[in-house]
């Protein structure tokens, strides 16, 4: 799988011969002011929850690409009423297969989820996507919670992308701990550095996971790995 990251939660990851671009927030982040919005190609894009800096660039992106929107079912009727029709809503525990083999299941995250102007956004989600290429878990924004350990009951996952800012959602401490209830050593980090309340210390994240046996991967913004 190749996946590029766009900054803060935002992910694109080819798969099975698509694209999936996760919680895009990209124009309006001064980190990823290099990217540029209107070169990347979407298949999919997958909302983890209603909050602006995981789906600031929908209407833009949805519009250019084509790309049907995955999302809650009050991100859904958002959206909807915006004109934007290729849209599937699912909500936690909801799972769905694309026309290519590539299976999308909505689970739980722990997290709030509203709208800019303070209206209710639905129940705050993540994503473990999987094709015959293998599986992967975007935990959006959450905190560590005991469901994740059904994750690595069921899944064989080859990474998972982690938030580790701490604040908002879970950091390093609990991100390793998740490690073991996912049953994935494998992490790409997720919703640091974008605000100040939210700034990490990369190096001593990094000995932390390397303390425990982890491995964690911080791609710098605009950067693309095969893993």
């Amino acid at each position: 799988m190749k996946i590029t990251y766009y900054g803060h939660s935002s992910f694109g990851v080819e798969i099975g011969g698509k694209r999936i671009v996760f919680d895009p927030f990209i124009s309006a982040n001064p980190l990823a002011a290099a990217i540029k919005l209107d070169s990347i190609k979407a298949d999919y894009l997958l909302l983890s929850h209603a909050h602006s800096d995981h789906i600031a660039d929908v209407p833009f992106l949805a519009q250019h690409t084509g790309a049907t929107v995955v999302c809650n079912y009050e991100v859904y009727e958002y959206f909807n009423k915006q004109g934007i029709t290729a849209i599937r809503p699912v909500n936690p525990g909801g799972a769905f297969t694309t026309k290519s083999g590539i299976t999308i299941k909505a689970v739980n995250a722990v997290h709030s989820s509203s709208f800019t102007d303070g209206s209710y956004g639905g129940a705050a989600m993540g994503f473990v996507v999987s094709s015959n290429e293998g599986s992967f878990y975007f935990a959006g924004d959450t905190a560590l919670h005991y469901d994740m350990k059904l994750i690595g009951e069921i899944y064989k996952l080859n990474f998972a992308m982690l938030p580790i800012g701490d604040n908002f959602t879970m950091g390093a401490d609990d991100a390793i701990r998740t490690c073991d209830f996912i049953k994935c050593d494998n992490i790409i980090g997720m919703h640091y550095d974008t605000f100040d309340i939210i700034k990490i210390n990369k190096e001593e994240v990094k000995a932390k996971f390397e303390k425990a046996g982890k491995k964690l991967t911080l791609f710098n913004i605009g950067e693309t790995k095969e893993i």
